[in-house]
């Protein structure tokens, strides 16, 4: 089990690292779009694709490091209220409900991309950018998302990790 959790945290920071990669590309064409545009007077083709394509990516492929730095947006404040035993059910109940979420949003994304891959789906821009390749963070990002939820609950099960980072007895 500790390999599989450590496999999965470095997937998860390895998403991490291509997410930001992925932004900071989308950020250097929007600045080759801007100076084409504005400053030289040209057309732009696939830049603003490839910027809203690579954004939506970003953050598809990111989703499983912000699970691991737990980094989604949380209220806190039932938790923190709660006995460590409701807290417990809470976490689980949160959790096996995100996991079932993000294993139906997998399995309907990779459908989806399998039929762009096979029916040869482009965009209807002028670049025709294969949809398979905008369509594979679905599938990628939330498949490596639940397999973050499941080191998670691992964690959560064998004591690793206390429900929403707080101790037993701890409140406010």
């Amino acid at each position: 089990m500790d390999i599989f959790v450590s496999t999965v945290r470095r997937l998860s920071q390895l998403c991490g690292i291509v997410a930001a990669l992925t932004l900071a590309a989308a950020v250097l064409v929007v600045c080759q779009m801007v100076v084409l545009r504005y400053f030289l007077n040209e057309s732009t083709v696939w830049q603003t694709e490839f910027t809203t394509y690579s954004i939506v990516g970003a953050t598809l492929i990111g989703s499983p490091y912000v699970l691991l730095r737990r980094g989604h947006v949380n209220v806190d404040l039932l938790p923190i209220y709660l006995s460590h035993r409701a807290r417990m059910v809470l976490a689980y109940l949160a959790s096996f409900m995100a996991l079932a979420f993000c294993a139906v949003l997998t399995y309907s994304g990779a459908e989806l991309w399998l039929d762009a891959w096979r029916g040869g789906w482009t965009t209807d821009s002028i670049w025709r950018l294969p949809l398979w390749i905008a369509y594979a963070p679905i599938p990628v990002g939330i498949g490596l998302l639940c397999l973050q939820y499941v080191a998670d609950l691992l964690c959560l099960a064998t004591g690793r990790e206390m429900p929403f980072g707080l101790e037993p007895g701890e409140q406010p």
